[in-house]
């Protein structure tokens, strides 16, 4: 019988802590919550984190936009009918003078009939910060006149130009901002609401309250969503004021939104309620309520929110069109579909390009949102 390999055995004794002891970045990992998980992953997305970094400053910046205007939403220049842009320059004749613009000087063009403008490069008009202007009611309640930035006294400060009625459009886009991008907030809130109950209900219960809520969805996502929009959007009296035109639109977007995210929440529920912890909540009595709310929606909540951020760009762009339509918001209330119906003739786009301004943030806005809810998405499952 061949000679057994001599077997090695380590004399020192052994130490159970050593081996268990973990370096402080894998402490760090293992004893982390779930949000943190989420935001250390979601923080590896550069263009999410960039997108939410836009749109945090977006909604900031509604919150103080009668400050952040140069002009109040009213104000007309009469004497400036679709001017130009003005661009802000820092120097002058080789100097060094900060930010000002070159004035503008009207001119009729008697063969075409077009208003025409000239850059007067010796009117010279440095802005003004931190200045009083036009008066206006801040949220509509505090009377006030601060301004970020005003034009030179008797100048003028268009950076986007003006609309066929002499009013700034940079101004009125800083405003529109505050409909638009509240219309999106609000509705997919109801729509959340509605879409957590009725689809909780339908995959808690199964069986004849599934079949209801299933039959009730596949009903209204079979009607195309457009022209569902614009008839009940043409449903609301004319005679209502603005505020109510305004709650109007946002209720109907959020009422028409909540279907997919139902189907979310029920076959995430379906799932979830045969496992062990809710077997284990129901055995010991709780209601149908707290498991709902205390064990089952908190274990895919981060999905919900990625689904939510998803679909607020689908009301901002259902909003624009149905304001854009003539069936959404209408004067004085302004949005951006409000502000791009002075953009429906071919002569807007051929002779006044700039009044097609609006197009701009909206095409941010629901880029910015969608790349946010991919990095969301992606990182709702930090385990993967």
């Amino acid at each position: 019988m061949a000679d057994r390999l001599p077997h090695y055995v380590n004399p020192d004794p052994f130490d159970v802590q050593a081996v268990e002891r973990l370096t402080p970045e894998q402490e760090r990992y293992y004893l982390a919550s779930q949000w943190k998980l989420i935001w250390w992953r979601f923080k590896r997305h550069r263009l999410a984190l960039i997108s939410g970094i836009v749109l945090l400053l977006s909604y900031l910046a509604i919150v103080v936009v009668e400050f952040l205007a140069p002009y109040e939403l009213h104000t007309r220049n009469t004497g400036y009918i679709y001017a130009p842009p003005q661009m802000v320059r820092l120097v002058h004749d080789g100097q060094l003078i900060g930010p000002f613009v070159y004035g503008l000087r009207f001119e009729l063009n008697l063969e075409t009939l077009k208003r025409e403008y000239v850059v007067d490069r010796t009117d010279v008009q440095r802005l003004r910060f931190f200045c009083r202007g036009d008066p206006y009611q801040f949220w509509g309640l505090v009377p006030g006149d601060l301004h970020l930035v005003c034009p030179a006294k008797d100048g003028t400060l268009f950076l986007l130009g003006t609309d066929r009625l002499g009013r700034d459009m940079a101004s009125r886009l800083l405003y529109g901002g505050r409909i638009s991008l509240t219309v999106g907030l609000l509705g997919i809130t109801i729509s959340f609401l509605i879409g957590i109950t009725v689809g909780g209900l339908a995959g808690f219960f199964g069986g004849w309250v599934d079949n209801v809520v299933q039959r009730l969805i596949e009903i209204i996502r079979s009607v195309p969503e457009l022209p569902l929009w614009m008839a009940l959007s043409a449903a609301l009296p004319i005679t209502w004021s603005p505020i109510l035109i305004y709650l109007g639109i946002t209720v109907i977007l959020g009422l028409l939104d909540w279907p997919g995210l139902a189907r979310a929440v029920r076959s995430k529920l379906l799932a979830l309620r045969e496992e062990d912890f809710c077997q284990a909540a129901r055995l010991m009595g709780a209601r149908p309520s707290r498991i709902i709310g205390r064990h089952l929606l908190p274990n895919f909540m981060s999905h919900l929110i990625a689904s939510a951020t998803l679909s607020i760009p689908a009301m901002i762009l259902g909003e624009t069109a149905l304001s854009f339509l003539g069936l959404g918001l209408r004067p004085p209330i302004t949005s951006w579909g409000v502000l791009l119906t002075e953009a429906q003739n071919i002569e807007a786009v051929a002779l006044y390009p700039w009044l097609l301004m609006p197009m701009l943030p909206v095409i941010v806005t629901v880029l910015a949102f969608n790349f946010l809810g991919d990095g969301l998405r992606d990182a709702a499952d930090p385990y993967e």
